[in-house]
């Protein structure tokens, strides 16, 4: 992972629930699928012990189904579908992200008071 990618757990742990669910929304996909989709949105390599408990928090909460589909010549998967419930879970935590983000960086990004504004 080069070093513009590394973020920091926190922030992970902030995020992930909506970068699954935004996955989701594009159709139903595997644990393992999920994962490379994070990784190549740039969110970064998402181990299997954070990965699998979410999905199934997001399951227990009634946000996705489960199917478990046989597999192409070897074992079956676990499909993960995101619910109706879920999309709209989706569609609020996508506006308070962005809402938040926002705050965020005004507040980042603001120069402190009684001094002038350096930024580029």
């Amino acid at each position: 992972m080069t070093e513009d990618r590394e973020w920091p757990g926190e922030w992970l742990r902030g995020v992930l629930p909506q970068a699954v669910l935004r996955v989701l929304d594009d159709g139903p996909t595997y644990g393992y699928a999920v994962a490379t989709r994070l990784a190549e949105a740039g969110i970064g390599d998402i181990k299997g012990g954070t990965l699998y408990p979410l999905l199934g928090r997001l399951e227990a909460a009634g946000h996705l189904t489960v199917e478990w589909r046989a597999g192409d010549g070897g074992p079956g998967r676990k499909y993960y579908e995101i619910t109706p419930e879920g999309r709209r879970h989706l569609h609020d935590l996508v506006g308070r992200w962005r809402r938040f983000a926002a705050v965020v960086d005004t507040h980042l990004t603001a120069p402190p008071p009684g001094r002038e504004d350096t930024r580029a």
